[in-house]
């Protein structure tokens, strides 16, 4: 009898004999496959994920692990029902990337209904791990402060302290604009003015001629596509950067730079969580992507396949995919890998990480296909990010 209590003690411990729900983890990459968000995210998120999978084995704790795919279509709505559908009737255990942050919001909610996980990439607001974070939910890549703070700080630090917006006039425009701001001045620099401008505009021009005649040194563009490539072409064309000022992308991703081009693009600094051509580990990874992808990969992108592979890695040592107890063992050690430098997931979710602020290269320094950027310095995750937000219940107050 005691050697059989032993022997039934033992099996009990054993990794394959821990739980995993529906005998298959399943993961959806739920993206914009045809809209704005497309070649930023889309189907390079989903080749991403892919990879991840089949990087790790196609199985863990011995059960097959699946990738699904759905079409937001960038709004909250649809976006909302295919994470109830995935999650009520097709057994979704994790959902992935989700760009624009009112799906993603939406989509967080469902998650914490559901008790099932959902891991951010391209969603942006710093609300998701703020007042409406969530035990379930997990923000990988980025959010607005840290690009406005990353950027905001460095480019005053370099002698870029007089500031003129071109804001989109929606949250996420606001957000930056309100972020990057308050680092300007606090680091000594001044805001002269800005402009809103709504989704979409299809002619800037008139507010590019304002953010000339502000004078200001640094254009900054609060806002993401389509108005941040109109904004950086026209400036081009009407020849600001020749005399003297100079664009800052709040949230500014290589493929747009690669839609533009250098010569519109040149000189243009931003802040990154990725950069393809940063070192050994980066390009190694980015040109197995590339193969399939035929265009380098944007942060968004090559966070999937990281918390993807991280989440695999967690449902192995945790021995189930029950999403807290994943958590959990993800929060467990630091994130170190071809993504992530210095990166560890914080007590709010929020994964925390060094960014990077570049500048865009001129054509004549550009030496092969892709080489787009100069990193000009490396910005620690505790300063980008800053501390928790006492707002977020799972913070310890």
């Amino acid at each position: 009898m005691i050697l059989a209590g032993i022997f039934f003690a033992s099996l009990a411990s054993l990794p394959s004999l821990a739980q995993v729900s529906d005998d298959v983890v399943k993961i959806g990459v739920l993206t914009d496959m045809n809209g704005p968000a497309a070649t930023s995210t889309g189907q390079g998120s989903v080749t991403a994920a892919q990879m991840a999978v089949e990087d790790f084995g196609r199985k863990v704790l011995d059960k097959p692990i699946q990738v699904i795919v759905g079409d937001h279509q960038d709004k909250a709505d649809i976006g909302a029902a295919i994470a109830r559908r995935w999650y009520d009737t097709e057994q979704v255990d994790l959902i992935v990337d989700v760009p624009d942050s009112a799906v993603g919001l939406a989509v967080q909610n469902i998650a914490t209904e559901k008790k099932r996980m959902f891991i951010a990439h391209s969603t942006g607001t710093a609300d998701f791990h703020g007042k409406f974070c969530s035990a379930y939910a997990i923000q990988w890549v980025f959010d607005t402060r840290a690009l406005a703070v990353g950027t905001a700080r460095e480019v005053v630090k370099r002698g870029g302290d007089s500031w003129f917006f071109l804001t989109d006039d929606y949250a996420f425009g606001h957000s930056l604009e309100r972020d990057a701001s308050s680092v300007i001045v606090k680091n000594g620099g001044k805001v002269l003015g800005s402009v809103r401008l709504p989704f979409a505009t299809p002619d800037v021009s008139s507010f590019i001629l304002q953010a000339e005649a502000s004078k200001a040194r640094i254009i900054g563009i609060a806002g993401g596509p389509p108005n941040n490539m109109n904004e950086i072409k026209t400036a081009g064309e009407f020849g600001l950067l020749k005399r003297g000022q100079q664009m800052a992308g709040l949230l500014v991703l290589i493929t747009d730079v690669d839609a533009l081009g250098l010569q519109s693009a040149q000189g243009l600094l931003l802040t990154t969580s990725f950069y393809w051509d940063m070192d050994d580990k980066t390009r190694e990874w980015s040109k197995r992507y590339f193969a399939k992808m035929n265009r380098m990969p944007t942060m968004w992108q090559a966070g999937v396949y990281s918390s993807v592979m991280n989440y695999l890695n967690a449902v192995k040592e945790s021995g189930t995919d029950e999403p807290l107890k994943v958590a959990a063992k993800m929060r467990e050690k630091p994130i170190e890998d071809f993504f992530a430098r210095n990166g560890r997931l914080r007590e709010d979710n929020l994964m925390v990480h060094d960014l990077m602020l570049v500048q865009v290269k001129k054509p004549d320094e550009s030496k092969y296909p892709w080489d787009y950027y100069k990193v000009l310095a490396k910005i620690s995750g505790e300063d980008a990010f800053g501390p928790p937000d006492p707002a977020c219940s799972l913070v310890k107050k």
